[in-house]
């Protein structure tokens, strides 16, 4: 088994970390991880990617020319990355700010209005993680139990306020995604 992820967005969305709690949740479960973050040098609003690869043995090379499975922050990155996309995969769209999302053939596109979901859910902050149980609810690369743990794992001792509107954020994205395939 070998699975790719690039995630997409802007800096300050939440892109670096939602790839590092799916790559943590992948860890907590014996699988292989790479976790592969890159950003513009502006401090807010330049672009940050994340490519996380996931594998039941050696990953060779953090580097995905056409990565498999999207999750597309806003309508910059559907724009430069979703003509990447490899056939057969899913891509994951943040419909709140991508509107006008074009066909991808072979790539199976779910939108979630996931600004939307983050503001309703009192937490603006938390778009990152909708998308991201968004993700495994159409890709299961690890279950939403796995996700969970990965949160309470990262969050837990240093700022345990955030475990729970985090996991609530995630199962949201993937009840979303769900009612959408």
């Amino acid at each position: 088994m070998r699975e790719d992820v690039l995630m997409v967005g802007l800096g300050g969305q939440g892109v670096l970390l939602s790839g590092e709690i799916l790559a943590r949740a992948a860890m907590l479960t014996g699988l292989e991880v790479s976790w592969f973050p890159a950003y513009s040098p502006e401090v807010r609003g330049g672009e940050a990617t994340c490519t996380v690869v996931l594998a039941d043995g050696p990953v060779g090379s953090p580097i995905v020319g056409s990565p498999h499975n999207l999750v597309l922050m806003d309508a910059g990155a559907v724009e430069r990355h979703l003509p990447r996309a490899a056939g057969g995969g899913v891509a994951i769209v943040n419909s709140s700010l991508a509107t006008n999302v074009p066909p991808c053939e072979g790539t199976k596109v779910v939108l979630i209005p996931a600004n939307d979901i983050a503001v309703g859910l009192g937490n603006e902050r938390a778009v990152n993680m909708v998308m991201l149980g968004g993700l495994i609810a159409v890709k299961p690369v690890i279950t939403l139990e796995q996700c969970e743990a990965a949160i309470a794992d990262a969050f837990g001792a240093r700022k345990p306020q955030l475990v729970a509107i985090n996991v609530e954020a995630v199962r949201v994205g993937y009840a979303a995604a769900l009612a959408g395939k």
